[in-house]
């Protein structure tokens, strides 16, 4: 069966990035542009695992990983955080809302295949 990821990010070339490395992994992908999109688009889509960046317009990601876990649909699925940012302030922020994970961009694709291949369960 294939796992369906949600990526949230507000810039085009890092959501075209993302659907091109998880496609060719064989994994489905959906994007949203912010933080309302993604949220709005996590409640009609069953999304296996989130990738959310944390600086975008409109909410954050700390509000998608709020309102996610918040929510009363799929409140557990795995929540990994794509950001420039590395601070160790903000990644206990993320931790503390309920990220799953967190990963620096330039991601690496393998590495971020992999991680999502844990967190899925997927082979």
């Amino acid at each position: 069966m294939t796992k369906r990821i949600l990526a949230i990010d507000d810039s085009r070339t890092i959501r075209s990035l993302l659907t091109q490395t998880l496609q060719k992994a064989g994994f489905e992908v959906s994007t949203a542009v912010d933080g309302v999109d993604g949220i709005e688009k996590f409640q009609h889509e069953d999304a296996d695992l989130v990738i959310t960046d944390v600086n975008m317009p409109n909410k954050d990601g700390f509000g998608v990983i709020a309102d996610i876990r918040g929510g009363t649909r799929n409140r557990t699925v795995p929540v990994l955080v794509l950001t420039t940012e590395s601070g160790a302030a903000l990644k206990e922020r993320a931790r503390q809302a309920g990220a799953t994970g967190w990963i620096v961009k330039p991601f690496d694709d393998e590495a971020l295949v992999a991680v999502i291949r844990r967190l899925t369960g997927a082979v």
